[in-house]
């Protein structure tokens, strides 16, 4: 069992601002091992019969703990009314701090008839980031996460098993994406989570896509998302606003998992050219757990100038991230015209090669290179 204190520290903390934690990810991300790290006075597995009984009776559970108990209900959209064991325990029972812990976000999904706004903070936990595989993981081969992605059970492994991804996928649909959302289309569905990870990281064309899978325009939008909500996937719109040579509507779209999409596209090994496009996937999960996604973009405009992420910050400030595995490759032409429409944040470039950071100017243009955010 490898350490997470970072993530261990982000639930502590919500703790002290909320009674309700919700933990989210995708299956086999590492929430359930994540969970068992935490100190509790009571764990439920909500997958077993046993943990359902006991929960019938929310009251009569919550009464049996003492004050300031910790609780985890592992798996606990798998009860039949899990909103409302929630609500009972913040509203009834604020002193008991409670894990909660699930395949998507709370407030779309089927099950869950309150969205217990006020009563929870929510925990995302993405596939491992780098910052950790360099740390508490111990995997500093770069290639290695990349190919392997970031569920814990790959990329700890000693050899590559092409089939834990297909068996993924299978679960995903059977376990998750049935008792959610109810989508009965399992081939169409499938097909578009396939598209959407061969494609991770370019402009989502939802026509072109429909075509592709067989399903309606309507439909794909409807299943993404539905992925979207299970954290299979994120669209990142558009930064604009300062011209009118802009991109404006259509995000780009990214698959959870760096794994996910090196299968999808037959990869048995990452060449040179596939490094920028994965790295780009590891430095949005970076970015997702220190910003909110409603302030995270990208920027292009028709002449084909882009930065890979906008951060959008107070004062009409936007911080600009350009991903490069390799520093040296770094051009300031897209970043220039950028500034030229949006002048205040700062500019950063993110590599995986920088040991210290540094940095340069080009013109009038100050640039910081380093490997992480912070």
């Amino acid at each position: 069992m490898k350490a997470r204190p970072y993530w261990v520290l982000r639930i502590e903390e919500a703790w002290t601002k909320r009674p309700i934690v919700w933990l989210s990810g995708v299956r086999r991300v590492g929430k359930t091992t994540l969970a068992q790290m935490l100190s509790s006075e009571a764990y439920l597995n909500c997958d077993l019969p046993s943990a359902s009984r006991r929960l019938d009776d929310p009251e009569s559970f919550y009464d049996e703990l003492e004050p300031g108990s910790r609780v985890v209900l592992d798996e606990v959209h798998r009860l039949e009314d899990p909103s409302r064991v929630l609500k009972i325990a913040a509203d009834a029972y604020p002193s008991v701090k409670l894990l909660a812990t699930g395949t998507s976000t709370l407030a779309a999904t089927r099950k869950f008839r309150d969205a217990l706004t006020g009563r929870k903070l929510a925990v995302h936990l993405p596939p491992v980031l780098w910052s950790e595989c360099i740390g508490d993981f111990d995997v500093r081969n770069l290639d290695r996460r990349l190919l392997a992605g970031g569920l814990p059970e790959p990329l700890l492994a000693e050899d590559r098993d092409a089939t834990f991804y297909s068996e993924w996928i299978d679960s995903f649909y059977a376990r998750d994406v049935q008792e959610l959302f109810g989508i009965r289309n399992r081939t169409g569905f499938l097909n578009l989570l396939r598209i959407l990870c061969r494609q991770s990281g370019s402009l989502l064309d939802f026509t072109s896509v429909a075509k592709l899978c067989g399903l309606s325009r309507p439909t794909v939008k409807a299943h993404v998302e539905a992925l979207t909500i299970a954290h299979a996937a994120f669209l990142l719109p558009p930064f604009h606003g300062g011209g009118r040579r802009e991109i404006t509507r259509r995000p780009k779209a990214y698959a959870f998992d760096t794994g996910f999409v090196a299968h999808s596209r037959g990869w048995e090994s990452i060449r040179s050219e596939d490094r920028g496009l994965l790295w780009e996937h590891l430095v949005l999960d970076m970015l997702r757990t220190q910003f909110v996604d409603r302030d995270l973009f990208y920027w292009r405009d028709k002449s084909q100038r882009e930065v890979d992420f906008v951060i959008r910050r107070p004062g009409n400030r936007a911080d600009a991230i350009e991903c490069k595995v390799n520093p040296d490759r770094f051009q300031a032409k897209s970043l220039a015209a950028f500034r030229a429409l949006y002048p205040a944040g700062k500019n950063l470039v993110l590599s995986p090669s920088v040991k210290i950071p540094y940095t340069k100017r080009y013109q009038d243009l100050t640039v910081r290179f380093t490997s992480r955010l912070g």
